[in-house]
């Protein structure tokens, strides 16, 4: 959302200023917007404050399903979208769900749009990641013939993740079990407690 909105209220006030505003419209419509209620002009009154529900770290992996057939896939990933980047596929977790993942300081979001990773969740990789933000994360490259990254030797990372929305139809609302538990299918109405916001935020 751009810092100035030409509303009629920013508008008006900026007639009422006349002159003063002229050259320096960017800076005036910031305090403008921040004190039209009387709040302080600070950059987090700027920003909406997004709500943890849970948080995490688990091994991961990387795919891409383009329905293509070169990687063994056989159509669209699951929730029924092209297979893009910040497509992340779950044993566990509903489709649509929401957040974000860390790795070697880098910060990436995506949405659950698939399932899996299958067999190896029964091992603990609990995410799959789509090979471009692998890729990012990772300092290796995402080839779009072979679908594979190169650049970086292990096939498996191990990421912190945030949720900050669940999806809304099946799977299990808290921490990620295997793809054979077959949580993917049963429909969770107690979602974990979301963790306690620390005293420094």
């Amino acid at each position: 959302m751009p810092l100035f909105s030409n509303t009629p209220k920013s508008r008006l006030l900026s007639g009422i200023a006349g002159a003063a505003l002229v050259g320096s419209t960017a800076l005036m419509g910031t305090a403008v917007s921040a004190h039209a209620d009387n709040q302080p002009a600070t950059a987090a009154s700027a920003q909406v404050t997004e709500r943890v529900l849970l948080k995490g770290s688990t091994k991961a992996s990387y795919f891409w399903d383009d329905a293509s057939g070169r990687q063994g896939d056989t159509g669209l990933p699951a929730i029924g979208k092209p297979m893009q980047k910040g497509l992340f596929a779950s044993p566990s977790w509903p489709l649509g769900t929401e957040g974000y993942v860390f790795y070697n300081g880098k910060k990436a979001p995506f949405f659950i749009g698939d399932r899996g990773p299958g067999i190896p969740s029964s091992s603990g990789v609990m995410l799959d990641i789509d090979g471009k933000t692998f890729a990012e994360l990772t300092g290796g490259s995402f080839s779009d013939s072979s679908l594979t990254v190169s650049g970086f030797d292990a096939g498996h990372i191990k990421v912190d993740y945030v949720i900050t929305k669940w999806g809304s139809g099946p799977g299990k609302k808290n921490y990620p079990v295997p793809f054979s538990a077959g949580a993917w299918s049963a429909y969770d109405h107690n979602p974990a407690t979301p963790p306690a916001a620390s005293s420094g935020s």
